[in-house]
């Protein structure tokens, strides 16, 4: 469909609704330009050596013992 066709259709489409035809144009305009600034992209690695898992990580925690 071509932008003519389209013109056309919104041209068909009762005035007291293009209204809400042009919110939907904004909202998808907008959502785009937000789509876009959430997908800069990562550096792998930033934290790297900045974090450190205990040995003990897989062992039972205290306070479940009562449980197990």
């Amino acid at each position: 469909m071509n932008q003519l066709q389209i013109l056309e259709k919104i041209k068909m489409i009762p005035v007291a609704y293009q209204q809400e035809v042009e919110d939907f144009i904004d909202f998808i305009l907008q959502k785009k330009v937000n789509n876009k600034e959430h997908q800069k992209k990562r550096t792998l690695g930033l934290l790297k050596g900045k974090m450190k898992m205990s040995d003990d990580f897989n062992a039972p925690l205290n306070d479940f013992k009562d449980y197990m």
